[in-house]
């Protein structure tokens, strides 16, 4: 390598260097002679020291020198034979080919388990279970499922959760071991690899699974995906009619006729956005909500489960109500396999049917009757006033935001009025300058429909929130962007938004009724909301929901119903409505004030959000001989009709967020409960 001129040559050993990076990128052979070359200038001259400085050593050069040769062959692994030039040079051939003999084996043996081991660190071995749990997919929801799978197993009998996803396998292990309590007797199985690969996902034997689950991705195309899982699993299935349950959730309204014909006819649909709309639109109006809905969809305290009839048969649906001093009882499961949920009170209990009810465990519930703890004196004479038109405000836009504003307009009083506020202009009716009027009523005096109206302004600068005027609203949404839309995170925006909307509470002096949106649970403890708010985290409820299905498949129109904008909702009403404000009385008394105004009563929110053993006031399932003061502030939890709402015994079925076909056989309810 010549000098470039003006330049001063490159130091020595730079140079050096660089020769002998060259030499060694040439070949393996040329690695292999600087190999010997190296370890004979270390292990020549040291065996020639121990030589000379070993007192016993011979005291002829020659025999010297045959004394370091014996050293340096044993160190190298050469023989010590001596003797003739001719000997030394088989022997030592002989040492070679053994040396490599020795170490290509090593070298096979530890490419084979380094193979072996990066095999089982991606997942790719195949499963032995039966009667596990199959969850197809990986997403915000994967976490909580695994989680609620595992909290509703029974202590003795546990089952595995076998998890497939295109993601490694060691992340997933990691993410799902920080969700799962340290005590928590559960075999969690994950394997990597595309679901939508028949051969891949026969790796996790899904023919002798119990429930298989597909979960929709966070990316763009999750919905595609899911019905390349969907046929996937039925190539693998076959059409075996007796496979197992299929749970699939899409997030858009036009794959779901495509998701159901792929599940088959054991499958169930669950639409996410869907549901989350209603969500939200369900607890606008209604504080604590979300607690409630969160309460009765984790498996940590009491659950919907079906119930033996058969000590009411001839009797009515309001004698069943106070008939379980532990249990609350919400609807009925027909003899024909028909979901009414909170029928009318002279509803007939029929040979062969079940009780659908609010109970610890399906062994909790027992019989009895509770009449004699109604104390008819403390029961409320009227009942509450309708409600008034209101005014909404919506701060934000996404994918759901159309299906939120689509559920409020349903759920909207007559006259009520709805403002939209997005960073980008949506189409829309525009709000005039000055502000929209106020409800106004039709010629003819009657109300006139919900209103919608849309207004562009910088959500993501600070002061344009402080600058909104907040008065004439009666409860605002906030419904953060996308993932992807934004470098941030998606609920940094919801944070900051939260608290410019706090800011404009102390300063105003009054409560702001907030229903807010999150994406990420950890996120929720973060939310500066008051108690008059809502969190509402779409993965996390969502995945409580389909947890719940998959052990109980056929409890699905239950829920389908509860978060239908129409049929029997779960309502928080004012306690004044059952009981007299003041009054002491049981909660029995107060299932019958809820039974005689069409309402099924299964818990009380608490005026002291304070109060031990309940989460922020809210208890679900009280004894029905559970004494306590009912002050004006407290609310009763109900199974009930929201004004204007069609029940569900009356009128066409409604079009709901589950679709599945009837069960090929008949179900045995008390039989097969879980997998």
């Amino acid at each position: 390598m010549k000098p470039v001129k003006g330049r001063p040559p490159a130091p020595l050993r730079d140079r050096a260097r660089y020769r002998f990076d060259r030499t060694l990128a040439r070949s393996t052979g040329t690695l292999m002679g600087w190999l010997v070359l190296t370890c004979l200038a270390v292990v020549v001259p040291v065996s020639a020291v121990l030589v000379w400085t070993d007192p016993g050593a011979p005291r002829s050069l020659p025999e010297r020198l045959i004394a370091v040769w014996r050293t340096s062959a044993e160190t190298l692994r050469l023989g010590t034979a001596t003797g003739a030039p001719l000997r030394l040079a088989l022997s030592a051939l002989l040492g070679l080919v053994a040396l490599l003999g020795v170490s290509t084996l090593v070298g096979v043996v530890t490419t084979g388990l380094a193979d072996r081991m990066t095999e089982l660190s991606r997942g790719r071995s195949r499963v032995l279970e039966h009667g596990h749990v199959v969850v197809l997919g990986w997403s915000d929801q994967a976490t909580t499922v695994v989680s609620e799978l595992v909290a509703a197993q029974v202590p003795n009998r546990p089952r595995a959760v076998v998890v497939l996803a295109d993601r490694d396998k060691a992340e997933m292990e990691r993410a799902l071991a920080a969700h799962l309590p340290p005590a928590a007797r559960a075999r969690i199985v994950c394997r990597s690899g595309p679901a939508s690969d028949p051969a891949v996902l026969a790796l996790v034997s899904p023919r002798t699974a119990s429930t298989v689950l597909v979960l929709p991705s966070g990316e763009p195309s999750a919905d595609a995906e899911v019905l390349r899982v969907l046929l996937s699993l039925r190539a693998v299935l076959g059409e075996d009619t007796d496979g197992p349950p299929v749970l699939a959730a899409v997030r858009d309204d036009r794959y779901r006729a495509p998701a159901r014909l792929a599940a088959g006819p054991r499958g169930t649909v669950l639409e996410t956005d869907t549901v989350t709309a209603r969500l939200i639109a369900q607890c606008v109006g209604r504080p604590g909500l979300s607690l409630v809905l969160r309460d009765l969809l984790d498996f940590a305290g009491d659950e919907f489960h079906l119930a033996d009839a058969t000590a009411f048969h001839g009797e009515t649906f309001g004698t069943a109500l106070l008939g379980h001093p532990n249990s609350c009882v919400v609807g009925l499961l027909t003899p024909e396999g028909r979901t009414l949920l909170n029928p009318p009170a002279r509803t007939p209990v029929e040979p062969g049917g079940h009780l659908i009810v609010l109970a610890l465990d399906d062994d909790s519930t027992r019989v009895e009757d509770c009449r004699h703890l109604v104390d008819p004196t403390a029961i409320a004479a009227d009942g509450s006033p309708p409600d008034d038109p209101t005014r909404l405000l919506v701060l934000g836009w996404n994918r759901r935001a159309p299906l939120v504003v689509g559920q409020l307009l349903e759920t909207a009083r007559p006259g009520s009025v709805l403002d939209v506020i997005t960073d980008s202009t949506v189409p829309g009716p525009r709000e005039p300058e000055g502000g929209a009027p106020a409800p106004r009523g039709s010629a003819n005096g009657t109300p006139e429909a919900a209103s919608v109206r849309f207004r562009s302004a910088a959500l993501s600068r600070p002061e344009a929130l402080l600058g909104l005027d907040l008065t004439p609203y009666d409860g605002l949404v906030v419904l953060g962007p996308d993932p992807g839309e934004s470098p941030d995170r998606p609920d940094d925006w919801t944070l900051v938004t939260l608290l410019a909307l706090r800011l404009q509470e102390e300063r105003a002096g009054r409560e702001l009724r907030v229903v807010t949106e999150l994406t990420d649970d950890s996120n929720r403890p973060l939310a500066p909301v008051n108690h008059g708010s809502d969190v509402i985290v779409s993965g996390k409820l969502t995945g409580l929901l389909m947890a719940q299905i998959t052990q109980n498949r056929h409890l699905a129109p239950v829920f389908d119903e509860l978060f239908s904008g129409d049929g029997a909702n779960v309502l928080l009403r004012p306690a004044a409505t059952y009981v007299r404000p003041g009054a002491e009385a049981t909660f029995a008394t107060v299932v019958a004030a809820a039974r005689d105004r069409g309402d099924c009563a299964i818990g009380y929110r608490c005026h002291d959000r304070s109060a031990p053993g309940t989460d922020h006031g809210v208890r679900l399932n009280p004894p029905k001989a559970e004494r306590r003061v009912w002050s004006p502030g407290d609310q009763v939890v109900v199974v009930g009709t929201p004004p204007g709402g069609a029940a569900a015994h009356s009128g066409p079925p409604h079009r709901g967020t589950f679709h599945s076909d009837p069960p090929t056989r008949p179900f045995d309810p008390l039989g097969g409960g879980r997998p």
